[in-house]
């Protein structure tokens, strides 16, 4: 009740100070409220007020989980132009992993390194069908128990396409064979004028949408995402907010959401000169602050985001509503294909970093169970 009262005292002075106090009574935000949030300057008291909200769910804690990420494949056909990550069908420089190469990799950082979850993405490979990943999926569930984080919904509907199935066979076999959730990677922003510039062949939003209500059908949680930065307006950013809300209030699918900034490096987008450089950290503690406000009491945990803005970010994005550090994770080749920064990152740094503003290092689960408290 305190921190209540000390947030209302916060906001009575603020234009936000209605939608702010709606939500700390548990209403709902719409997308007039989320537009006018998005569109606020006022970052700090946006901050303060998000950190209130994170301290009322987590205390002083601040989670991580230790994990690799295995990007199986550089070959697609979608030539999204924010990636740097992908290569042709042909190209001299594309790879896809064999099923050996991944339970090696697996096994070795579950063995050297205490990994509990393998995030699995990579990608449109039309070379790959159902039978690859659900031989992965086996193998790396009989030999380990290590959770698998894999397949955006884009990725799904890639191999649905090659076997001539619906989304949700393709779902239902895939969670048999091992898939535990999904990652939130395709949607970027939510919105089809968006998506027809910088991502033309990927799926629809509605595709999206529809392809993560099954797999909250069937049981398979999954986090969401956000990529800002590129050419959306502040009203597509607060559309892509509101759509992933009402998902939630629908399915309760979405254990989190991570809002994460375009890199432009090495990217069509850039070379297009339509976008020179990242959005930078003011709008990543915004988009967190507005994140952990428009979701409060809907979804709970909210990623930092360290991958694409750094580990002094993220240690500020805590601050500003974050209770996620996200992931350890090692052998990331997708961002680090933009040249922009290390994406190596092992525990002891995440601890370290964590315990750096004095908060409380706490090590979770693929479900956001915790395991462990430094």
């Amino acid at each position: 009740m305190n921190n209540i009262r000390l947030a209302q005292d916060l906001v009575i002075k603020s234009d936000l100070s209605d939608i702010l106090e709606d939500i700390l009574r548990g209403q709902r935000i719409r997308i007039n409220e989320c537009m006018r949030l998005v569109k606020s300057i006022d970052v700090v008291k946006l901050g303060a007020i998000a950190n209130l909200l994170r301290q009322r769910l987590f205390g002083n804690t601040a989670s991580f989980i230790n994990n690799i990420i295995l990007n199986y494949t550089n070959v697609c056909v979608t030539y999204c132009k924010f990636c740097a990550f992908y290569r042709p069908p042909g190209h001299n420089d594309t790879y896809t992993l064999s099923k050996e190469d991944v339970l090696k990799r697996v096994l070795t950082s579950a063995q050297t390194l205490g990994t509990t979850q393998v995030l699995f993405q990579g990608g449109h490979n039309p070379n790959l069908g159902l039978e690859y990943y659900e031989g992965i999926f086996d193998a790396i569930r009989k030999s380990s128990k290590l959770a698998i984080h894999g397949l955006s919904p884009s990725e799904i509907d890639m191999i649905a396409k090659i076997e001539r199935s619906s989304t949700k066979e393709v779902l239902a076999r895939l969670k048999e064979s091992g898939l535990d959730s999904l990652p939130g990677a395709g949607a970027e922003i939510l919105d089809d004028d968006v998506k027809s510039y910088i991502s033309p062949l990927k799926i629809k939003s509605s595709e999206w949408l529809r392809i993560m209500e099954e797999a909250h059908e069937l049981g398979l949680k999954s986090s969401a995402t956000m990529m800002y930065g590129t050419i959306e307006s502040e009203e597509q950013q607060a559309r892509h907010i509101i759509k992933i809300a009402e998902l939630q209030e629908k399915t309760n699918g979405f254990m989190a959401f991570i809002p994460w900034s375009f890199e432009p490096n090495a990217t069509d987008l850039q070379s297009e000169g339509m976008i020179r450089y990242p959005s930078g950290g003011l709008n990543l503690v915004k988009m967190i602050a507005v994140s952990r406000i428009a979701y409060f009491g809907l979804i709970d945990h909210l990623q930092s985001s360290w991958l694409t803005n750094g580990i002094g970010m993220a240690q500020l994005a805590l601050y500003y509503g974050a209770d996620d550090f996200g992931g350890t994770l090692i052998g990331e080749e997708v961002v680090s294909a933009t040249g922009a920064r290390s994406t190596e990152l092992t525990s002891n740094k995440i601890i370290n970093a964590i315990k750096q503003i004095g908060y409380e290092p706490v090590e979770r689960d693929n479900f956001y169970n915790i395991l462990k408290t430094y």
